[in-house]
């Protein structure tokens, strides 16, 4: 299982330490069960009592994704699966209704959750991660696919830690350790999740609630690119993003559920060829109706 915060080896024994051809996964973001209602309603903090919208999008997803051939490596949800904080009353119910959609996910097409604020709280404790890790393994750990090494932070300790310092030492004393095996480029690329972006287009844009603290952020950018860091996949914004720092992308996808600019419930097709890391934001629609496209599968068929 993914409960191992070592090194992860994906499939049997360790043939995903090694490099065989270009292959692809699916990045989602923000589900976020309830926030649409409560969007609508303009009460994002107590709203959020009705989810069928959510439901009905994450299960379209789901169609989408098992359908898909050759089928992608994995499906990643990069956080807010729920929008119900820590010890709000219909978190629960959201939890379950998620959990039970997911389950129809092909059963050869693992899902890998990545913790959002609204799974932990913006100011998370042990007791919130815990519940957290209870409900969906671990908040942070590494894994290899074909010769590709993943890291899934918690950047919720990065945005507020006041609460559990302990915590957010030990995730940092970790990525250290894992981004020294990324540095030694035994991995023919490294690519990280979280749920907050470093930033959105800019470095240097000014902080606010969707991007990292400018000092936090250059110190995780410039780690990053020491370590050979090629991608960071991230979600938060309800919008599509993206920009770079040094050799550094970072890529912002928009949501699976609540959409709060121009772009359309969708998700992100990501394709790792020997040389590069090259994406697509397709809608549920395309999706459903066209798979990934032939731009892409042409890619994945290159040897």
């Amino acid at each position: 299982g993914w409960g191992q915060r070592e090194l992860i080896i994906w499939g049997r024994g360790h043939n995903e330490l090694q490099w065989k051809a270009p292959f692809y996964f699916i990045q989602g973001a923000d589900p976020q069960f309830g926030l649409m209602k409560a969007w609508s309603i303009g009460n994002c903090d107590h709203g959020g009592d009705d989810w069928k919208p959510e439901i009905k999008l994450t299960e379209q997803a789901v169609e989408a994704i098992n359908q898909l051939n050759p089928k992608p490596k994995f499906f990643v949800l990069c956080g807010d699966l729920i929008h119900g904080m820590p010890g709000t009353q219909w978190r629960e119910a959201q939890e379950r209704d998620l959990k039970n959609t997911l389950k129809n996910v092909d059963p050869d097409i693992p899902l890998v959750f990545v913790s959002g604020n609204h799974d932990l709280g913006n100011t998370p404790t042990p007791e919130t991660i815990d519940d957290y890790c209870k409900h969906w393994g671990d908040d942070y750990f590494s894994f290899w696919v074909g010769g590709v090494f993943f890291l899934v932070l918690n950047s919720q300790l990065y945005f507020d830690s006041t609460k559990c310092p302990e915590l957010k030492q030990t995730q940092d004393e970790w990525l250290n350790g894992q981004l020294a095996v990324a540095e030694q480029r035994n991995c023919k690329h490294a690519i990280v999740f979280q749920h907050i972006p470093l930033f959105l287009q800019n470095p240097d844009e000014d902080h606010d609630y969707f991007n990292f603290e400018k000092s936090v952020r250059y110190e995780v950018m410039e780690m990053f690119c020491k370590a050979g860091i090629k991608a960071v996949f991230s979600g938060h914004y309800h919008r599509n993003a993206r920009g770079f720092y040094k050799g550094l992308e970072m890529v912002v996808s928009s949501a699976i559920g609540c959409q709060l600019g121009e772009d359309t419930h969708g998700l992100r097709v990501v394709v790792v060829t020997a040389e590069k890391i090259v994406h697509k934001y397709l809608s549920l629609n395309e999706l459903s109706s066209h798979g990934i496209g032939k731009e892409l599968m042409d890619l994945i068929k290159q040897n």
